[in-house]
């Protein structure tokens, strides 16, 4: 993937099903495609943006509980609609957030920028290495037959979601499970990554230019990792109604 053209066409080419959007009327997501990438293990930079982050969120957390926060609280009543505890399931964000207190983790410095900038913006983000893609991503309502390879205590094994879960998928199987919960193993990032998609999810009460902030500042520090990193990005977000 050597052009911005390429990028572009897989954001255009992604969609988010009717189907959630009835579950979810107030859903948006920011997709942003990048490549030139240069892959790296965690660095200073990366290092001070998550102390950033951390230092954020135990001044957030000072005041309000983690599940009362409002982007986490959305989310929690979404997981609910799709039928998944949120309690035992927790959406990105939320997991995050109850990390920050003992530190959020370090992986290498595309993963701790994406982590970091989720804090910071109090959005669920999540990191795909595009290379693992088979068609364009799709969030929708699951069958219940899509595999999804991800690891159990250590072992490689293959899983299925529920029926109507809500799951990003392609045309081989899931590649993260209950909307924003947990991402597979054929896509997840790896220390050599060069080309990814970024995925952003928003609900009410984050506002449109609240979500756009936040996807500026990923395809910011995602523009540092590289003299040649080129992006793409797309709002999805549900067609209005006609008169």
């Amino acid at each position: 993937m050597n052009d911005r053209s390429s990028l572009r066409q897989v954001v255009e080419s992604s969609r988010v099903d009717p189907e959630v959007f009835l579950l979810r009327p107030d859903y948006r997501a920011v997709l942003i495609a990048a490549d030139g990438l240069v892959p790296g293990p965690s660095d200073q930079t990366s290092e001070d943006l998550l102390s950033h982050a951390e230092g954020f969120a135990r001044e957030l957390l000072k005041t309000t509980p983690v599940e009362q926060l409002a982007h986490v609280a959305a989310w929690r009543d979404a997981y609910r609609g799709f039928g998944a505890k949120p309690q035992r399931t927790r959406n990105s964000l939320e997991a995050l957030l109850r990390r920050s207190a003992t530190g959020l983790p370090r992986v290498n410095r595309l993963t701790d920028i994406y982590n970091a900038i989720s804090v910071l913006h109090q959005v669920p983000l999540g990191g795909e290495d595009l290379t693992g893609y088979a068609g364009p991503p799709r969030l929708t309502l699951a069958r219940g037959t899509e595999p999804f390879d991800t690891a159990t205590g250590g072992e490689e094994t293959v899983e299925f979601p529920e029926p109507g879960e809500v799951v990003w998928r392609d045309d081989i199987g899931v590649t993260c499970r209950r909307w924003n919960w947990r991402q597979g193993r054929r896509t997840q990032l790896k220390n050599n990554t060069e080309t990814a998609l970024f995925i952003l999810d928003a609900l009410e009460p984050m506002t449109d230019h609240a979500l756009q902030l936040a996807a500026d500042a990923l395809a910011s520090h995602l523009k540092q990792l590289g003299p040649d990193v080129q992006t793409a990005s797309r709002l999805i977000r549900p067609e209005p109604i006609k008169s």
